[in-house]
């Protein structure tokens, strides 16, 4: 064979393959003015301000499909944020009055509480459409899921109690009595717990999710309003709206061993448990104050919008 006639093969040169970008980002909603922020919480440096609906209230995020879902309270509506490119790609209308929103990714779903309607409204986020309306308690206000269990549990508000919901069949298997006024509640799945904060009790009631049964109450700071949970650390982190502060606890021993000093009329508070950060909006002040939940101490102060309320945190690889 004369191989001269043949062909030259040119070695090619191995091209690198880019490095995945990691993105992480808080979502902050501005209650006052219609708007939500978001931070890249890395270096903290503002990165836009997106146009929601009418007085923003809640956020909650599904990393895996781009999506950060805001409840509008006065609007009645739920704007949907494509997080690639930080504009709104719909606005859904649910209930009146709705409160909080909390997104079940494996089964495509988001429950968001409507307090005048005392119900919830279940979405489905392939779709972005409401595909059916769960009846609770009185003023439902906050609400959070076990997809493990296929749970969501919400707080209403004027019945004192916990709904809790199948997630596969969208409806109502228990109630649960806690304490006065019952605003948050958060779910520590490798506990078989959930925290629930009541409001005109001073304390948090906690639930094992396994008998759906208050299992003890601890004492908090006056007027609890927000809680989220490190399952990592064995914390859960106590927005106390008019002490001005945060309360954390050991879910071990479900004690109190630290009391933190936050901005003015702290509103919710959110967990990054792989970046030891906890994030709490200040009302009043206008900024998010940023907890290590290493040290448990207030490690900075970010600003925001004019009130806000509402925070997620957005961690993704792209």
């Amino acid at each position: 064979m004369c191989t001269a006639l043949l062909p030259a093969v040119t070695p090619q040169a191995a091209v690198a393959k880019p490095k995945p970008k990691t993105v992480s980002r808080l979502y902050v909603t501005n209650f006052d003015t219609d708007t939500v922020t978001v931070i890249n919480a890395r270096t903290d440096a503002v990165i836009t301000t997106i146009p929601v609906g009418e007085t923003p209230i809640d956020v909650a995020v599904d990393a895996g499909r781009a999506r950060a879902y805001v409840v509008n309270r006065e609007g009645n509506t739920v704007s949907v944020i494509n997080t690639n490119n930080n504009s709104v790609l719909t606005t859904i209308t649910v209930g009146e009055a709705p409160q909080q929103v909390a997104v079940d990714p494996g089964r495509a779903r988001a429950y968001v509480t409507n307090a005048t309607d005392n119900n919830v409204s279940v979405i489905n986020t392939d779709t972005n459409t409401v595909v059916t309306t769960i009846p609770v308690g009185e003023a439902p206000f906050g609400v959070a899921v076990d997809p493990g269990r296929a749970r969501a549990y919400v707080t209403n508000s004027e019945d004192d109690n916990v709904s809790v919901i199948n997630t596969d069949t969208n409806t109502v298997v228990t109630t649960i009595p806690v304490g006065d006024r019952p605003s948050d509640v958060a779910v520590d799945p490798a506990r078989d717990r959930a925290y629930v904060t009541n409001q005109d009790s001073n304390n948090v009631s906690v639930i094992n999710t396994d008998t759906n049964t208050v299992v003890t109450t601890i004492p908090v700071g006056d007027g609890p309003l927000s809680v989220a949970v490190d399952p990592v650390r064995d914390r859960a982190y106590v927005v106390n709206f008019d002490a001005e502060t945060v309360s954390v606890i050991n879910t071990a021993t479900n004690t109190v061993v630290d009391t933190l000093t936050v901005g003015d009329e702290p509103a919710r508070v959110t967990v990054d448990p792989s970046r030891a950060r906890a994030y709490v909006t200040n009302y009043a002040s206008d900024t998010v104050s940023v907890i290590n939940t290493n040290t448990d101490d207030v490690v900075d102060t970010l600003d925001a919008g004019d009130g806000p309320v509402g925070v997620a945190v957005l961690n993704s690889t792209r």
